[in-house]
């Protein structure tokens, strides 16, 4: 609201399409940022998402995401520099904060804010690449959440132990986590490896280096 409304005052226009001026289209999208859990203001979205049941914190992945991002598709041109910073450190927090935890949540939330790293990463090059890539995370999560719904499994002690109660679907999930993880052939491989060529196309190269490293974590 803020980021609009000094938008209107500085150059007299309410459309999303003409921002010219840098300070409220630096506020609209760190805004926008805050509310999709980016690094360095995701701080809320790991706590909140383990505090939620398995079908909400679903919603709150995937459906959540949609409005903030079409906006965020919206407001172009904007701070190259800033969606850049946004995503790298946001591909790092996510790729470090899930490594020592043992609450799935809390893990799902982190790869969260990496998998939004990564589609800022190239929000500005190729929107609909983008597009792809949240489709793909969409698909991987949902499926995730409902096989841990199943199988209700909160943290991965109770996921060693499903395996006496559902074997089809217990094989079924450490491909699903595979494929989160962005392995190869796995599907969550293709918009990394997309990603990862248009960043390199952009001279990026450093970036997408980076990028690529955190995701081994």
């Amino acid at each position: 609201l803020f980021a609009s409304i000094s938008n209107a005052w500085l150059s007299g226009q309410w459309d999303i399409h003409q921002m010219s001026h840098p300070l409220p289209t630096t506020l609209i999208t760190l805004a926008l940022a805050l509310k999709i859990g980016l690094a360095p203001l995701h701080t809320w979205m790991p706590e909140v998402l383990q505090g939620l049941d398995l079908t909400t914190g679903l919603i709150l992945s995937t459906w959540q995401k949609l409005a903030p991002f079409c906006l965020l598709l919206q407001v172009q041109p904007a701070n190259a520099t800033l969606l850049l910073v946004l995503g790298i450190t946001s591909t790092l927090v996510g790729g470090w904060g899930g490594l020592n935890q043992t609450q799935l949540r809390k893990i799902l939330a982190y790869s969260s804010i990496a998998h939004l790293g990564w589609m800022i990463l190239v929000l500005q090059f190729s929107p609909s690449l983008t597009f792809l890539a949240l489709l793909v995370y969409f698909i991987m999560t949902f499926s995730l959440f409902i096989s841990f719904k199943i199988s209700n499994a909160t943290n991965i002690n109770t996921l060693a132990t499903s395996w006496a109660k559902a074997p089809a679907l217990t094989s079924i999930i450490p491909l699903i986590l595979l494929s989160l993880g962005g392995l190869p052939p796995l599907t969550g491989f293709l918009p990394k490896w997309l990603i990862l060529q248009e960043l390199t196309k952009q001279d990026l190269a450093p970036l997408a280096t980076i990028a690529a490293l955190s995701a081994l974590l």
